[in-house]
């Protein structure tokens, strides 16, 4: 089907922009009628020698007018179709970033972010032509060969008639290629989404890769990828090539069946040379109107196969509505805990941990042990464990997700700063609070002196900060934590990538932090932990040690090796630099 019900009734709105679009384009057709009529009579006033003065002006002013009307009813249409382009635009990703929040923070389940990013854009940007042009010109091109053949048909019925009956070669011959270009340009969505899933988690990772050298096979895995596309790509474009060829024979055939007719009317009588001029000049746009379908149809399929992956989106089922509220006792129990992100490959296996109210906890180990996947079960972002996980007495998986915002803060090495200023950037953390209570959370992390040699708490920032340095960003990211004053903070790798007096500044603040809040910090650097309450060791996604620093160096074991390996290298470095 040229026309998904689905699409269409999902932006109502925009029925009556096509509808507007279509009888501006039938208003503007009928003006061309006139002029073209107008045209041909004076033609054959002039070829029988009975014009006059009066004959041009009177075909100049008609000729002006209707100029004056499908300019009008052009612009006007071009008008309809960037209002219901708008709308679909406005809907479709309203609807998105709607189903996303229904989805919560664990979305990332069911569907990857870059496939959201690649809908919410590029695949809503196809839409805008399916409903901006190919809608419009799809009930034109039903409307405008009938109107004609109405027209012609009191002229020269004959002519009229083998006119209309070539109409239907064109969406014949679109109907031809459709099945084809259906699969076709479902799987180039696919190849399309999946390189570029590829392309952001290299990116993201890229520092990672780069570190176990494993860059290079990426490279080649991202080759094999991409060159995969671009054999997809050149076969939608072979096949809108072929396909655009054929329509064009299709439609200047006809357009040269019809001055053959009018032609041959016209020598056996049948018709005046009035008849003819208007049937040689009115032949085209039988089939122009078809012929642009054509054109447009390819991008129309393809934003159909888009919204069938946007559909696939919005019908991904969605959590059940949860009422429970993080209870005042946030102790955080973890009993029998285990994750995967695949199903035959265990990131996280049977670990038990507790995290008391008002306790300084950390979680050590080397990369890959399951550090982060922990903060992202706690956070709520990954939800297909096995075993339980308990705040006070309450399933974490029974809690709502807005309570679990509003009481645990989740401090990421890549905490997101939003292009604007400072001001609004403080305000996410605190939506309420005035610039006494912005300053002082910047004092406590150093930041204060450097804003107010800037423009204090209006000064700019690009997205993602880009325009201040890794330990700014992370400064204002923990003095945002600050604002948000919860019981609970979550810190990840909070200090990774940035300078010795960043991290001794921020890690000071944390410390402070941990009198008054439950504090759990996940750190590569061992020195930051010193001072925790417990320390948890994960090893291959098992716990293999707990407890105090002292403690645990007395062990010998997983911890006392990783804290002897990282001093020795520190006072390497330190040599080194002396």
């Amino acid at each position: 089907m040229m026309i998904d019900k689905r699409l269409v009734g999902t932006v109502k709105e925009s029925k009556k922009y096509i509808i507007a679009n279509v009888l501006l384009q039938w208003v503007s057709l009928l003006a061309n009628i006139t002029m073209m009529a107008t045209f041909a009579v004076l033609l054959q006033k002039i070829y029988t020698q009975t014009a006059v003065s009066k004959t041009y002006t009177i075909t100049a002013l008609i000729a002006l007018g209707m100029i004056v009307i499908r300019f009008c009813c052009t612009t006007a249409a071009s008008r309809m179709g960037y209002l219901s382009s708008k709308t679909v635009k406005r809907t479709l990703r309203e609807l998105i970033y709607r189903k996303l929040l229904r989805l919560g923070t664990s979305y990332k389940e069911q569907v990857q972010t870059s496939e959201v990013v690649q809908l919410a854009t590029e695949g809503i940007e196809q839409l805008e032509t399916y409903f901006g042009a190919f809608l419009p010109q799809f009930f034109y091109a039903m409307l405008a060969p009938i109107t004609l053949f109405v027209v012609l048909s009191f002229i020269n019925l004959p002519s009229a008639i083998a006119l209309l009956v070539c109409v239907p070669l064109i969406p014949i011959s679109i109907a031809a290629v459709q099945t084809w270009a259906k699969k076709l340009l479902s799987k180039y969505w696919g190849q399309y989404t999946a390189l570029g899933d590829t392309f952001l988690e290299n990116l993201q990772g890229l520092t990672t890769l780069k570190i176990y050298q494993a860059d290079e096979f990426k490279h080649q895995q991202m080759n094999q990828q991409a060159e995969s596309f671009r054999k997809i790509t050149m076969k939608v474009l072979t096949m809108q090539l072929n396909s655009i060829t054929i329509m064009d024979l299709i439609a200047y055939g006809g357009a040269a069946l019809g001055v053959i007719l009018a032609a041959t009317q016209f020598r056996a009588n049948h018709v005046d040379l009035a008849g003819c001029l208007l049937i040689i000049l009115l032949a085209a746009d039988f089939f122009l109107p078809m012929r642009l379908l054509g054109s447009f149809f390819h991008i129309a399929m393809n934003g159909m196969a888009a919204s069938d992956k946007i559909f696939r989106l919005l019908d991904l089922s969605e959590p059940e509505h949860k009422e429970h509220l993080v209870p005042d006792d946030c102790t955080i129990r973890c009993q029998d805990l285990s994750f995967g992100y695949e199903k035959d490959r265990q990131i996280l296996h049977q670990v038990n941990m507790t995290f008391p109210k008002g306790s300084f906890t950390a979680i050590v180990g080397e990369s890959g042990c399951g550090k982060s996947t922990m903060a992202s079960i706690l956070m709520g972002r990954n939800q297909g464990y096995t075993g339980t996980v308990t705040v006070g007495d309450t399933p974490l998986c029974e809690i709502s997700e807005q309570s679990l915002m509003e009481s645990f803060t989740y401090v990421s090495h890549q905490s997101y700063l939003f292009k604007g200023t400072v001001r609004e950037n403080l305000q996410m953390g605190c939506p309420d609070g005035d610039d006494t209570m912005f300053w002082d959370a910047l004092e406590k992390v150093n930041l204060a002196a450097f804003l107010r040699s800037e423009q204090g708490l209006d000064t700019p920032l690009n997205e993602k900060a880009s325009n201040l340095s890794g330990g700014q960003c992370q400064r204002l990211a923990l003095a945002r934590a600050l604002l948000h004053n919860s019981p609970v903070y979550i810190f990840d790798e909070t200090t990774s990538n940035i300078d010795v007096e960043s991290e001794n500044d921020m890690m000071a603040q944390i410390y402070q932090l941990a009198k008054t809040k439950t504090v759990i910090l996940i750190s590569h650097r061992l020195a930051n932990v010193v001072g925790a309450d417990n320390i948890y060791v994960l090893e291959k996604g098992h716990i293999c040690e707990s407890g105090t620093h002292e403690n645990l160096l007395k062990q010998n074991g997983a911890y006392s090796k990783l804290w002897a390996t990282q001093q020795e290298l520190e006072n390497y470095t330190k040599g080194s630099t002396l």
